[in-house]
């Protein structure tokens, strides 16, 4: 599990005063993907349109380009603003393989000024059950420090 103080700490010092949210969701997906071997691939999906998610940046292996909030882990996220936590992808109805790979996962709501969504940020692991309720939480913590002052486009 990462030192999760730490990696506030360390995402903080390097987005300090950044309000684009492009940078902030890159700096985010490198710093958090490397912090934890569980992570095998992390990264934003954007809100682009009405109930629309393009892919933001992201590390490890291709993803899928767009998800409809009405399909998948991620579209429940945006659809729903709630954290998803999925202990196993195989029983989540309508689960979208962008990576057969992938056997649990974890997915927070991004929230800018005014409670707007951004996005979500989506973190898959080749380990069933990989995430936990701290996990969550303290991402959940950490992306509200981050894009707090971020303004939709």
């Amino acid at each position: 599990m990462p030192d999760y103080d730490d990696l506030r700490r360390t995402i903080r010092s390097l987005t300090q005063g950044e309000d684009d949210s492009v940078a902030l969701m890159a700096t985010v997906a490198c710093e958090v993907h490397h912090s934890d071997d569980r992570f095998d691939w992390t990264g934003f999906y954007r809100v682009t349109a009405p109930q629309l998610l393009k892919i933001g940046p992201y590390q490890g292996g291709h993803g899928c380009l767009v998800i409809p909030f009405s399909r998948g882990v991620c579209g429940a996220a945006a659809r729903e603003g709630k954290v998803q936590l999925v202990p196993d992808v195989e029983a989540f109805d309508g689960h979208i393989a962008c990576a057969s790979s992938t056997r649990s996962e974890l997915v927070l709501p991004v929230f800018g000024r005014g409670g707007v969504l951004l996005g979500v940020f989506d973190i898959d692991s080749n380990q069933p059950d990989a995430f936990t309720r701290t996990d969550a939480d303290e991402l959940a913590l950490m992306l509200a420090e981050v894009f707090a002052a971020v303004v939709a486009a």
